[in-house]
């Protein structure tokens, strides 16, 4: 008979220490949506924020890096007038349903600790050739990204066939013949290249903001899966 009881409690904790994980789990998924809101809601403000904040020097901007590093989202002026006659590289990049390529070039700096900063001068459908462009006389304006992140489905970049996947600061400036790179990149906003030069497209266009959504689901869930718990224990209570 103790045995039997003995098991009996082993079977009850067992179903009780399962509801317990997945309720810790569903919760701290939940709290984790909720701090991406927070996340997201900020980064909406500052991209609002930016259409009609002026551009500020380049050079400025990457010294006051050192003491304040995000400088994400903030919109710059550089010179850079053979930035559509040097070379590029072609980032992989897919805009409207269309696949095509990010042309990535590098515009030099002087007087700073950085010796260029690689430009992204917009979207180029891989139908299309891209055609020569000419000597810019005014300085360009655009807004710094940070580089991303590889994951585990990005394709390996591949120099030797000028095929991108990820932006790689350093390997892309590597493969342009540029040393010390900022570790940063610029998008291109203006001036608007020539007609069959890239389509600029500095910010993405929509920005989904979904969080608090996925974080009352998350709660929700929660709340159903102690409120099943309960119940089965409410069905085996001793009458």
């Amino acid at each position: 008979m103790a045995t039997s009881e003995a098991a009996g409690r082993r079977f009850a904790v067992i179903p009780a220490l399962a509801t317990a994980i997945g309720i810790v789990i569903l919760i701290g998924l939940g709290i984790w949506q909720v701090q991406r809101l927070h996340w997201k809601e900020g980064l909406l403000a500052r991209i609002a924020a930016l259409q009609s904040a002026p551009p500020q020097p380049l050079d400025g901007v990457l010294r006051r890096a050192a003491n304040d590093p995000d400088i994400d989202y903030v919109r710059v002026r550089a010179t850079c007038p053979d930035i559509e006659t040097a070379p590029y590289l072609r980032l992989y990049s897919v805009k409207d349903g269309y696949a095509g390529w990010r042309i990535i070039a590098a515009c030099p700096l002087t007087g700073g600790s950085y010796g260029a900063i690689l430009v992204d001068r917009g979207f180029l459908d891989q139908r299309l050739k891209l055609t020569a462009g000419q000597t810019i006389s005014t300085p360009i304006v655009g807004i710094l990204r940070r580089g991303d992140t590889r994951n585990f489905v990005t394709p390996r970049n591949d120099p030797a066939q000028n095929l991108w996947y990820g932006r790689d600061i350093a390997a892309m400036a590597q493969a342009l013949g540029v040393s010390k790179p900022a570790p940063t990149y610029l998008m291109l906003e203006q001036p608007a290249p020539p007609p069959g030069g890239p389509v600029i497209a500095p910010l993405p266009s929509d920005i989904p903001n979904n969080h608090l959504q996925y974080a009352i689901t998350w709660f929700g869930l929660a709340l159903a899966l102690a409120g099943v718990y309960a119940a089965s224990l409410w069905r085996k209570r001793p009458r």
